[in-house]
Order: C-alpha cells, then sequence, then structure tokens
C-alpha cells in the first residue's frame, strides 16, 4: 500500500446536486499538519524538535492495514472491509522508544496517550514490550540531541510537567489539523483576537478617567504607579498585596499587561478561587476590552463536545466554547480548580490547554485561598512553570499568605513547606497601606462562648450589622432568633443563586438609603470576598486570621465612618467549630503571641506559620501524595494521580428548587433540552450533601426528571428567607407515621 492511500481522516462534503463525495485526509498529511503545529507549541518552552518529532510519529499506528480496513468500513469507503477497532496510538509509542532511546519517556508517554490519556508507568513499560507491526514503514532517526542547558532546567519534580506540557503540544495540535479537515468552518472562529500589546491602551483609557478625588481615589492612583513602574522588572514572583478597597483587580492587571509587553508574554491568565468573583471580574474585564477578547472559564460555562448542534446559530457562543478547549485567547479569567486540576490532569481534552500557559503572566487573586492540603505540588508547579515555561506570577491579596522561604524554621530536619525563594512584593513597605487604609478596629470576644440566643441579642442591638458565621445551621439558627423589624436578612448555600444575588442586591440597595435605618444580615463565608458590602458593624464567628481580615474587609469598605472606624467583633458559639481546615486555622490563630498589628506582614508570617505545622504528617502537603507518584522520572504514575488530584472533595448533589420561575423552566426542559436552559436552571439549584439527598429521595421529594437532572417541586420545600429546608412538614409528618408503626 502507498504512502498516499494511507487514511488518516475522511469527511463527507454535500454537493450541489444533492448528492455527498467522501474526501480523504492521508496519513503523511495529517502527520505533517500536526507536526509543524506542535513544534510551533512546543517552540515557546525550547522543545520544538520534540514537538515536530511527536507529531510525526503519533500516528504511525494508523498504516496497519487492519486500521485501514477498519476506517474504510466505518466510513463507507469499503462498508465489507474490517471489523474491529485496533489500537494504533503504542505503534509510534514504540518506535519513539527504539529511535531516541534516551528521549523515550518524553515522546512515548504524549503518543501513547494522545486519545486515552497519560497513563501510569506500568501501562507504558507494557507496551513498550509489543513489536513494531511489520505494515508499518519504518522512520530514520534525526540526528537530535536536547542542549544539557535545556535538561538541568528539570529536576524530579518537573519531569511529569515536561511531559505533560510536550503531551499539551500533541493533543492540541491533532485536534486542531483534524478540525481543519473535518469542520473547516469551526477552524474560522479561532483566534482573530488582539495582541496584549493594543488592548493595554484601553486599560490605562479606563484608568486615566478616574479622578483621585479622595484620599482612597488618592492611595489607589499611587498603586498603579507602583504597578506601572515595577512592570519592567525581570520575570519571576510578585505579590500585589494591598487591604480590601486598594483597586487590586485593576491595578494588578496593569502590571501583568506592562510586563507582558515587556517581555513579549502573550496572555494573561487570572485564577480566582470563587465563581462569584470570577463573573465580577470578567463583565468588568469585557467592558475595557471586549467580549471577544476576555474568555471566562469555570464550570458553569463548560460545554461538552456534543454541544455544537446548540451553539451552531450562535457564532459567539461557539466561539467561546471553543476557546475554553484550548485558552486561545489574550485575557482569561478561570478559577484555581480549572488551573491547578488542569496542571495534574492526564486527559487529552484538559491538559490540551496547559501549552497556552507558557510565556504568559499567571495572576493568582485571593492568594491566601490557596487550598493549603496541596499547597506543596502546587508551589512546585508554579515553580516549574515561571522556571521552564517563562510564567511571570502575580499573587494578588490583602493578606499574603507565607509562600517565600522554607516552613517552619525551626530545628526539625525537614520544613513542612519548601517555599519560594524569592517573592517581589510590588508596593513598598514605606507606603504603609496597612495604616493609610485601616478602616476598622478587631475585637476578640471569642474566650466566651455564646449561646444563639445571646449573639443573636447582640445583634439586635445594632441597626446596621453583619453577622458571618461558619455553617448553614448557624446561620439559620441566629437568624430565625433575630426580629423581623426593618430590613433582616439570611444569606447562605443553602439558598440559590438567583435567591443570594438578589439578596445581596437588596442589601446593597438598603445601605444606600438613609431612611432604612435597621439592615441585619446574618451569612456564612460566601461574603468574605468579592461581595462589595459595606457595615459599620460586622461580627464574625472565630476562624483563622484571613478568613477574619477579610470579613473586615466589609466593614466600612469605603471609609464612610469620617469621625469612627468601623467595629469588627470575632465571637465564639458554644458548640464546637467543624473539624478540618476551619478548626485548625482557629487553632492557628489562637496561638500567635506578640500581635500588635493584626492587618500587617508580621501577622500573616506568623499565623501561616502556625497553619503550616497543623498539616506536618509529612514535608509535602499533598493529600494524594503527588511525591511519590510524580516525583519518580522512571516509575511515573499520570493516571493515578489526576484521579486523586482533586482541590474540591464534594460528595454532594445538586438539586433545582422551586424559587420563582424555576418549575416553569422546568417544564419546557423535558421537552426542549438545550444549554442556555441548564444554564438558566443552574441560577435555581442549591447542593447538599450525599446523606440529605438520600434522605429526600428516601422519601420521594426529589424526582429525577433527566439523567442526573433533579428537582424538589414542593415550594413547602424552599423557605423564602432561609432557602432549601432539609426537615419539612412533609417530611416530619412521614416520619411520625413510620416510627408509629415501628412502635
Amino acid at each position: 500500500m502507498s504512502q498516499v492511500e494511507i487514511i488518516s481522516h475522511v469527511r463527507t462534503t454535500s454537493l450541489d446536486d444533492g448528492t455527498q463525495k467522501l474526501e480523504i485526509q492521508t496519513n503523511q498529511d495529517h502527520s505533517n499538519g500536526v507536526a509543524e503545529r506542535a513544534k510551533s507549541f512546543a517552540k515557546e518552552f525550547g522543545f520544538a524538535k520534540l514537538g515536530e518529532i511527536l507529531g510525526v510519529l503519533h500516528d504511525k499506528g494508523k498504516e496497519q492495514q487492519d486500521w485501514q480496513s477498519y476506517i474504510r468500513r466505518v466510513t463507507g469507503l469499503q462498508p465489507d472491509s474490517g471489523s474491529t477497532h485496533p489500537n494504533h496510538a503504542y505503534v509510534g509509542a514504540v518506535m519513539a522508544k527504539q529511535l531516541y532511546p534516551q528521549l523515550y519517556q518524553l515522546l512515548s508517554y504524549p503518543i501513547l496517550g494522545h486519545h486515552a490519556g497519560l497513563c501510569d508507568y506500568a501501562q507504558l513499560e507494557e507496551n513498550m514490550s509489543k513489536l513494531v507491526p511489520t505494515d508499518v514503514s519504518p522512520e530514520s532517526p534525526q540526528d537530535y540531541k536536547l542542549p544539557i542547558e535545556t535538561i538541568k532546567l528539570f529536576d524530579c519534580k518537573g519531569i511529569h510537567h515536561l511531559i505533560r506540557m510536550l503531551y499539551s503540544c500533541l493533543v492540541d495540535a491533532d485536534f486542531l489539523d483534524t478540525e481543519q479537515f473535518m469542520n473547516g468552518d469551526r477552524t474560522t472562529l479561532r483566534g482573530g483576537h488582539q495582541s496584549i500589546e493594543e488592548l493595554l491602551p484601553m486599560l490605562e483609557c479606563r484608568l486615566a478617567a478616574f479622578k483621585a478625588d479622595s484620599e482612597v481615589n488618592q492611595i489607589r492612583a499611587e498603586i498603579q504607579h507602583c504597578c506601572a513602574q515595577s512592570a519592567v522588572k525581570e520575570p519571576g514572583f510578585y505579590s500585589l498585596t494591598v487591604p480590601t478597597g486598594g483597586g487590586k483587580t485593576l491595578s494588578s492587571l496593569l502590571w501583568a499587561m506592562k510586563h507582558a509587553v515587556r517581555y513579549g508574554k502573550k496572555r494573561i491568565i487570572i485564577a480566582i478561587p470563587y465563581t462569584s468573583i470570577i463573573v465580577q471580574t470578567a463583565e468588568t474585564l469585557r467592558s475595557i476590552f471586549g467580549e471577544e477578547n476576555v474568555l471566562e472559564h469555570h464550570s458553569n460555562m463548560d460545554m461538552s463536545e456534543g454541544d455544537d448542534e446548540r451553539h451552531k446559530y450562535n457564532e459567539k457562543a461557539l466561539r467561546r466554547k471553543l476557546a475554553t478547549e484550548n485558552w486561545d485567547y489574550p485575557i482569561v479569567v478561570t478559577t484555581n480548580v480549572q488551573l491547578f486540576e488542569s496542571m495534574f490532569a492526564n486527559r487529552p481534552s484538559v491538559c490540551r490547554k496547559l501549552h497556552n500557559i507558557c510565556n504568559s503572566v499567571l495572576i493568582l487573586d485571593e492568594a491566601q485561598m490557596l487550598p493549603i492540603e496541596f499547597l506543596q505540588p502546587i508551589i512546585d508547579s508554579l515553580k516549574v512553570y515561571q522556571k521552564c515555561f517563562g510564567v511571570s506570577v502575580l499573587f494578588t491579596t490583602a493578606s499574603m499568605p507565607a509562600l517565600e522561604g522554607n516552613y517552619p524554621r525551626n530545628s526539625y530536619k525537614e520544613p513542612y513547606l519548601l517555599g519560594i525563594e524569592k517573592i517581589n512584593e510590588i508596593v513598598p513597605l514605606e507606603m504603609n497601606l496597612t495604616k493609610k487604609l485601616e478602616r476598622v478596629e478587631l475585637h476578640f470576644e471569642d474566650n466566651v462562648h455564646l449561646t444563639y440566643d445571646q449573639i443573636a441579642d447582640k445583634l439586635t442591638k445594632c441597626d446596621r450589622v453583619l453577622c458571618i458565621v461558619n455553617t448553614r445551621k448557624d446561620a439559620q439558627e441566629i437568624y430565625s432568633r433575630l426580629p423581623k423589624d426593618g430590613l433582616t436578612l439570611h444569606l447562605s448555600r443553602m439558598m440559590c443563586p438567583k435567591h443570594v444575588n438578589k439578596v445581596i442586591n437588596d442589601i446593597k440597595m438598603a445601605l444606600k438609603d438613609d431612611a432604612q435605618q435597621i439592615i441585619r444580615v446574618v451569612a456564612t463565608q460566601l461574603v468574605e470576598a468579592g461581595v462589595d458590602i459595606d457595615f459599620p458593624i460586622v461580627y464574625r464567628q472565630e476562624a483563622g486570621l484571613d478568613s477574619i481580615l477579610q470579613s473586615a474587609g466589609r466593614c466600612n469598605r469605603e471609609g464612610r465612618l469620617q469621625d469612627s472606624k468601623g467595629q469588627v467583633f470575632v465571637f465564639a458559639l458554644n458548640r464546637p467549630l467543624p473539624p478540618g481546615y476551619i478548626n485548625k486555622a482557629n487553632s492557628s490563630r489562637k496561638n500567635m503571641t506578640g500581635i500588635t498589628e493584626w492587618f500587617g506582614k508580621e501577622a500573616m508570617q506568623q499565623y501561616f506559620e502556625q497553619l503550616y505545622s497543623r498539616y506536618s504528617k509529612t514535608s509535602s502537603f499533598d493529600v494524594s501524595d503527588v511525591e511519590h507518584m510524580l516525583y519518580k522520572p522512571t516509575e511515573l504514575m499520570f493516571k493515578t494521580e489526576a484521579q486523586s488530584f482533586t482541590l474540591i472533595n464534594d460528595n454532594s448533589k445538586s438539586v433545582i428548587v422551586n424559587y420563582e420561575d424555576s418549575m416553569s423552566l422546568v417544564g419546557r426542559l423535558t421537552t426542549n433540552v438545550n444549554y442556555k436552559m441548564m444554564k438558566q436552571l443552574s441560577q435555581y439549584s442549591v447542593n447538599i450533601y450525599e446523606r440529605d439527598f438520600k434522605e429526600l429521595m428516601k422519601y420521594g421529594l426529589i424526582e429525577e426528571i433527566l439523567p442526573e437532572v433533579y428537582v424538589i417541586r414542593d415550594q413547602s420545600q424552599y423557605d423564602k428567607d432561609m432557602g432549601l429546608t432539609i426537615n419539612n412538614h412533609w417530611l416530619e409528618e412521614i416520619l411520625y407515621v413510620e416510627n408509629q408503626a415501628a412502635k
């Protein structure tokens, strides 16, 4: 069989006369196309030749007679041809080992997994023992050796990232070349964005419109000046530590864009811990740069491969869908989960975006929220991406965690955390921002444990007050005890997003109304970051210092209390804190000594040292044990690690509740399923624990209307003030009848 006859893909084209024509892409053309793209992608981090080799070898297995017979049958070229789908990926992987024995892991892992995903070392070695089929033409090795200085960049903690990055180059190149042949219309919707250099003047124009007409605005202007000045410094790790209200979002973006222009970086990636902040940030950036230059990517925005039909009449939606596949936008706003789980993923659909993180500026907003259980591998990853893949990293926060150096600095042989060698703070200490933006006084009253009634009594004595607690139950218990005079509101994730947003808007409007004297709000931690509300008094249940300072950011936020400061009271309830992070964080704060300035750098340093010491079972904080799965270059376990590297251990179920017009949408959903409607329904959904889900399902209160789509229709199950209730009148009556029968 000659090379020109070897098929890689077959497409069906409709002709003007109504007939259809089958067109062939040869394996040679496809391999060359993938090789060129992968070479271009890998050039960003100095591995262009390996990218090219991956493209050349990845589909060598398609030359097998069995595979050619298979594709002819399934495409209709020869309906009576072969009947099975033979494995082809292993062939190129084995050839890579034969041709480049010193580099085979860098090549064989990506080739073997370009459809199925990166595997564990045992599966790789099993495939390496196979023979190249005799009907596959041989390849001549190219005279290629990695420069020694390039090899030295990667230590045992970096090799798995290098393999995954090469894998990203291959799979994205493979997807894009296949797409261009099979569906060229999609290809035309990719790219066409403005460069960071072209976008920077838009930001500068927006910032120039702000007037330094108040003390706070003058400070914000000074911070922006610091960012502009610091942007010329060498790529590396930076921090922007600015108290709440200092304008971190646009200032950090100014630094990132000027730094990107100075050093030729291709995109800005902003990672944020909360979806609510992402939506808010993305809206702001779209208003500056236009929708076509800002990609918003998080779980609520994901669109599956089967969604083309839903988007084919909406070009903008399809552009966004395509961009979420590989992040080929100048500005990307995403979640910490999306970013870091991708860095440890093994599936092609998740990893294909990774090569577009290379040569970028990464902004980690609310840096104090980096998940501590995975902090060591996250820091290790950031160091590799900065050193080897040309990424500059900026941490932005009001309370910078202790990430510089090793912790704790004591007599133990091994530190609990191997941090970053040097993080450059953008705002100089002499600006004394903590003092300049100090708008509250902290009062720690958590040595006396209060009942729900006692804390409710304290809140009742305040006209405008926000109370933040740790659990949904605490919020409901305290709220139920407050008098309902004036505006008394509850906020928790037992309320659906539509309800939460409505209440937050009601609070904002009421706070602007001087005639609204009484405004009392009881909320969970959902208001701690990204919610711009401003109370003169805040009560915060005991927690870690970072959480307390975030809560303090909701107090006298705009500095409207001219002659006094806002008051923040930290209290304890007479019930134990939930086990886990909150408990450890609170203990860390209470064990701090000699602190007089709670908002200062020294306080955060001591707090995080205390916190790190409580995660000291090994020198790594990683609950999924990256150290043993990915730091042994000859025993890499990509698949196993990807399954366990989950930042959110979600044992909850999402249910649609009966709020406003949700049931009308549910009625239309059963006959007309589409992405837009499912997106709308997500605004009426509440996540509940698995145990509560099973209990409600047991008594028929939850209905599965579509696979994995659950609804609670009973309106009495959803309280207009507190959201979804787990125990309602129907459940109580059922339990009463069952108990009587048991007797």
